[in-house]
């Protein structure tokens, strides 16, 4: 019987680990007996009514948040141009994380909130189709977020031309759904 190998050893203390490493390679979709990458077939399952909400926020200092407010950022609408951001984002995921399917969009919305410190961003995607659409929100929320951070980084910027107060943070799917049709 052999002990249990201290982490100092080399093992990963981390539980999440161990669960992970209980997971059978059959048992990982995207992946072939060989241990290859591949997409997951999605050919056979039912089309079902689909739609996934994700979230995040960018911390900005509150003068920023406050020439947000009232449109006294140099390059333009920001909220505005978030929200065309994210949208794009959302229709070519596909392009961007490898193993995604290229499914229809059927809607996408997006939900901005300014708090004092910060920008808040909903994006709510709907598809009919055979594979859900959690990463087309994300990456929605991502680029979105980014775009904000685009459109005010000349004013975040310090005297040293870093960010020590912008952070992008908490990005997460909220809910997702899927009605059979």
């Amino acid at each position: 019987m052999s002990e249990e190998p201290t982490p100092a050893e080399g093992s990963n203390p981390d539980p999440r680990a161990d669960a992970e490493s209980d997971t059978d390679a059959d048992d990982l979709t995207h992946t072939t007996d060989e241990g290859d990458v591949q997409m997951v077939d999605v050919g056979d399952k039912p089309d079902s009514e689909r739609r996934a909400v994700a979230a995040g926020e960018i911390r900005l200092q509150s003068s920023t948040i406050e020439a947000i407010r009232d449109d006294q950022i140099g390059k333009g609408d920001v909220l505005a141009t978030a929200r065309v951001g994210a949208i794009q984002a959302v229709k070519h995921t596909w392009e961007t994380i490898p193993m995604c399917h290229q499914i229809p969009i059927t809607n996408v919305d997006t939900d901005f909130e300014l708090d004092e410190d910060r920008v808040e961003l909903e994006v709510a995607v709907e598809t009919t189709g055979k594979t859900g659409c959690e990463m087309e929100a994300l990456e929605g929320v991502t680029t979105g977020l980014n775009v904000v951070w685009d459109m005010v980084k000349a004013v975040e910027k310090d005297d040293d031309g870093q960010y020590p107060e912008t952070g992008i943070e908490n990005v997460r799917v909220v809910t997702k759904e899927k009605h059979q049709k």
